[in-house]
């Protein structure tokens, strides 16, 4: 795999990464909330899944593709 490639999962990996955090703090923060609405909070959690699956799957492609 080139050098360019590897940039390129690292900054994506790291990006989904990020935004999967941030996800999971604005969650714990709305739940801290008194007057949270839990539909929010249901929202937040599909995002955090989806999030976390897209970092979790460019993990294994970046590693798959580096066996090469």
């Amino acid at each position: 795999m080139s050098e360019g490639m590897n940039v390129a999962f690292v900054v994506m990996i790291g990006i989904a990464a990020f935004a999967t955090l941030a996800v999971v703090v604005i969650g714990m923060v709305n739940m801290s909330r008194k007057d949270h609405d839990p539909r929010t909070s249901n929202k937040l959690m599909r995002w955090r899944i989806i999030l976390q699956a897209c970092a979790i799957l460019l993990i294994i492609a970046f590693v798959l593709l580096a066996k090469r």
